[in-house]
This record gives structure tokens, sequence and C-alpha cells, in this order.
């Protein structure tokens, strides 16, 4: 069993400590290397811990809501457990792979058919797409002939779109009508419906609790 530390962030020098949010792993569950695994709150700022290495999560040494400091210990990772488990995931991954040959297999006979040399000229000049054209040739190849037959087809043309016709106001030479704005409408709300919904206490956070104790400060000091 090998066994890494995982620790608290090197913090700033005006912070003494910090807080544990919310563990996202578990003891037990497998760790990714780099894989965020905790947050930490100090009174500026959110920092994340990263997991160093891959493996299992051993032990959690600090729980959530934990006060912590500088280079503590939080939780330990055994990395020889995802050694173990590692080659069993691989292997059916491994055992899929002679698949593949079929499906280019299957891709040869769709670009058998060809175009003679003085076809695909016409076809280039003319702006046809190969796969419009249905060849005539021996084994689907496209000739002269076909390149030339769906070069001259009428290609669809655009339906002319007709002008808005005259309203009969304006072609009577009347003025437009004009609708007034609408005037707000004030109605009466029943404030009671709204005071009874419940409330919840909950304890501040440190990144919080910094906040409105500098809001009072300023408040104390300056002309609010």
């Amino acid at each position: 069993m090998a066994l890494i530390d995982i620790k608290v962030p090197q913090l700033s020098e005006s912070v003494a400590e910090a807080t544990l949010l919310t563990w996202k792993k578990k003891p037990g569950e497998a760790v990714a290397q780099d894989e965020i695994l905790i947050e930490i709150e100090t009174d500026k700022v959110v920092l994340e811990v990263p997991s160093p290495a891959a493996g299992v999560m051993a032990q959690i040494v600090k729980n959530d809501g934990a006060s912590v400091i500088s280079d503590e210990v939080i939780a330990r990772i055994d990395t020889e457990a995802a050694a173990q488990t590692s080659p069993m995931a691989v292997a059916p991954v491994a055992a899929a792979a002679p698949a593949a040959p079929p499906a280019a297999a299957a891709a040869a006979p769709a670009s058998s058919a060809v175009s003679m040399p003085a076809a695909a000229k016409i076809m280039a000049e003319q702006g046809v797409n190969p796969a419009d054209v249905t060849g005539s040739g021996r084994g689907g190849r496209i000739t002269k002939g076909d390149a030339m037959q769906a070069a001259a087809a009428p290609g669809p043309q655009a339906v002319p779109t007709s002008a808005p016709k005259p309203t009969a106001a304006a072609a009577a030479g009347m003025p437009p009508l004009t609708i007034p704005a609408l005037q707000p409408v004030e109605a009466d709300l029943d404030l009671a419906a709204y005071t009874d919904r419940p409330e919840q206490r909950v304890p501040m956070s440190r990144l919080r609790a910094r906040i409105a104790e500098r809001l009072l400060q300023s408040q104390a000091t300056n002309a609010i």
C-alpha cells in the first residue's frame, strides 16, 4: 500500500486558517490525477485541491466544515489500488479493436463508380456533381454522353416573389391609422400573501463573514 498525503495548499501570510467545504470523493472511490477533491474557503478566496496522483481515496482526515491551516494533512490516497484494477478495464477495449476492418470493407463499393476523363472535364466545367449522375457505361462508369446529358438538364428555377399589394386604405388615399399608447393601470396588491414565506437561518461562510466585517468597519469610519 502506497499512501500519498493530501495537504492544504500554502495560504497567504495574512490568512491564518481556512475552512473545508464539501468532499467530492468518499473513502473507497476511485480518484483520477488532477481531479478536484475538495474546495477550501479562506477570508479572501476559494481554493481547489486537486489529486496529485491516480488511486483510491483511502482516508479522510478532516471532515466537511473543519478549520485547517497551511500544509495540514486532510486526506490520504492509495495509489497501488488503482494499478491493480487498471488492466481489467483496458482488456475489453483491446478485444473490440479487430471489429474495425469490416467498416472499411463496406465503404469500398461506394467508391467503385468512376468517370471517364472526358466526362470528368465536362462535369467540372459545367459545375455538375458526379454523385448526381448515373453512369451508363460498363461497371457504372460515367461516360461523356452521361455528362453532357446531365449538364443540359434544366436546374431548379427560383419562384419570383410578387410585390405586396397595397391596402384598401392606402389605395383610397386615407392617412394611416394611429393607435394611442395604453396607460399603465395601478392594481392593489395584497402584500400579506408574500409575508408567509418560510425563513431559514444558516451560518455565514468565512468569506461572507469577512465581507460583513469590512462593511461594518467602512460604515463606522466613513459617512455613509
